[in-house]
């Protein structure tokens, strides 16, 4: 299996913004704490490797989304269960190419990396909101009014999050708390590799 610093090279080579680097650590280290709290400790470091590379085509390839991830993550030599995961969490969606995402979400992991991607960006922008500008200090009812606020994070798409919540089986409630412990327990580590990055 590629190693968690070949994969973070690898999302580097395709990725320079910051603020793209910033949501793959995010997406990462809210995957490895799903891994731990779900019962899969063991994959811990594979599912956040897959949270890392999960929009390594994103900043260069915008309108083809999940669609150019296969040919750059094979020629990084990921392997094909990874490249699956990724492009899973697009299943559904309609890129700007108008080609629609059909690779679907198997695994327990890979539903969580469809339910959770697009709740951290709200999340995150729900952060940045709060006088700490931390995760560590807000409230599920504070998440939720921000997530029923139809102009907030517009561009976290809230059919997404729902989806998938069914995908889980789980009620949205238990998907927002869940992400917002996962992105709090998280967040000093994440900002000393953003520091270290800086």
């Amino acid at each position: 299996m590629i190693t968690r610093d070949e994969a973070f090279t690898l999302l580097k080579k395709y990725n320079k913004d910051s603020f793209h680097i910033q949501h793959a650590l995010t997406v990462e280290a809210v995957m490895k704490w799903y891994a731990e709290e779900l019962g899969y400790g063991d994959d811990a470091e594979y599912w956040g490797i897959v949270g890392l590379l999960h929009d390594i085509d994103f900043e260069l390839y915008p309108d083809e989304h999940c669609l150019r991830a296969p040919e750059l993550l094979a020629a990084g030599g990921v392997s094909e269960d990874i490249i699956h995961a990724v492009c899973s969490h697009g299943y559904g969606i309609t890129v700007g190419n108008g080609t629609t995402i059909e690779v679907e979400p198997i695994h327990e992991m890979e539903k969580v990396l469809f339910a959770a991607d697009e709740l951290t960006g709200l999340i995150g922008a729900a952060a940045l909101m709060r006088p700490s500008k931390s995760t560590k200090d807000m409230e599920l009812k504070s998440l939720k009014k921000k997530y029923k606020s139809k102009g907030f994070a517009a561009g976290c798409s809230r059919e997404v999050i729902e989806r998938g919540a069914q995908q889980l089986g789980w009620e949205l409630d238990k998907l927002l708390e869940m992400t917002l412990q996962a992105m709090a327990a998280t967040e000093d580590l994440l900002n000393e590799e953003m520091a270290a990055e800086a």
